[in-house]
């Protein structure tokens, strides 16, 4: 499984070695519509940074979120310094246990508002910020009917035609399977294929009897171009709005990753297949199957994620 990676979000970046066409009216739609869609900082702050026209109403968006977010870091501060104060005062008194955990969780959680809101006012971006998880939406190329184009996917999978519910019921379907794309991904392999670019991948292992993150990162350097297929979901009752999300392609575990405790290994392809990976030919499965067999072997190397 791909846990986690770090995955380059400017859109300037894929239209320009993609030739894809940015969708505005995807992009406005996470920032506008769904107020509770989570994005890496380094997607809004691509945004932020443009002189675009068309940006503009992005730009509002994003900015209106970042309030939205700092009011509730603010707030969420203010609670726990009280609680925290009130704790102090308490422990004065008496030591009791209410007032110690009181005192010790407040701490933690003015700790973390404090990161937070120090994190969304930077604007100098840290390889954090392009990192994606389950369940975050990150920036993806994509074709339909022919035409490339660069929007925000969530990365999770909600396959077409399935309830909302099927989020609950398959968690693990930021993933797909190579020996499973024509059985549980049959209705997206050969039809919507997707790609992004990244520069490291995460893995969880055991190692000691102890759950450790891995980070992987190709020694040579290059960015990895990761296959992925892609759905667009609509609500047939029209309540919730209409979700594009992604799965990561996954295949036999390369050497080096196998070694180090993980069982399986994303499927990074070469730049030449990119075009016929993009516009796939549902009657031609094989000559897919031949671009992962083509595809890229840097050696990852490893290290335990900070």
């Amino acid at each position: 499984m791909c846990y986690s990676a770090q995955i380059e979000q400017s859109y300037k970046d894929y239209v320009r070695k993609f030739g894809a066409d940015i969708s505005i009216d995807e992009f406005a739609k996470v920032f506008w519509s769904d107020r509770s869609a989570k994005t890496p900082k380094a997607m809004r702050q691509a945004f932020l940074n443009s002189s675009e026209p068309w940006a503009n109403e992005i730009i509002q968006g994003i900015e209106a979120l970042n309030k939205e977010q700092s009011a509730k870091f603010e707030q969420e501060l203010f609670a726990q310094k009280t609680r925290l104060n009130k704790a102090v005062v308490s422990l004065k008194t008496k030591e009791t246990k209410k007032a110690l955990e009181d005192k010790r969780i407040a701490s933690n959680k003015i700790k973390a508002a404090e990161s937070r809101l120090k994190d969304l006012k930077r604007s100098k971006l840290e390889p954090k910020d392009s990192r994606v998880f389950p369940g975050i939406f990150s920036t993806v190329v994509a074709a339909e009917n022919g035409k490339r184009f660069v929007a925000p996917m969530r990365y999770g999978c909600r396959l077409a035609g399935k309830p909302a519910s099927y989020d609950q019921r398959y968690p693990g379907t930021y993933n797909a399977r190579r020996d499973s794309l024509e059985g549980f991904w049959r209705q997206q392999f050969g039809y919507t294929h997707a790609l992004i670019i990244a520069d490291k991948f995460y893995e969880n292992v055991e190692i000691d009897c102890k759950n450790v993150v891995l980070e992987f990162e190709p020694r040579d350097g290059e960015p990895m171009l990761i296959a992925c297929l892609w759905s667009r979901w609509t609500d047939p009752k029209g309540i919730e709005p209409d979700l594009l999300s992604f799965a990561a392609i996954t295949d036999e575990p390369e050497p080096e990753v196998a070694a180090a405790g993980h069982d399986r290994t994303i499927i990074n392809i070469k730049p030449e297949h990119v075009d016929a990976w993009l516009n796939p030919d549902p009657a031609n499965l094989e000559a897919l199957y031949a671009i992962f067999d083509d595809k890229r072997h840097p050696y990852y190397e490893h290290r335990i994620a900070a």
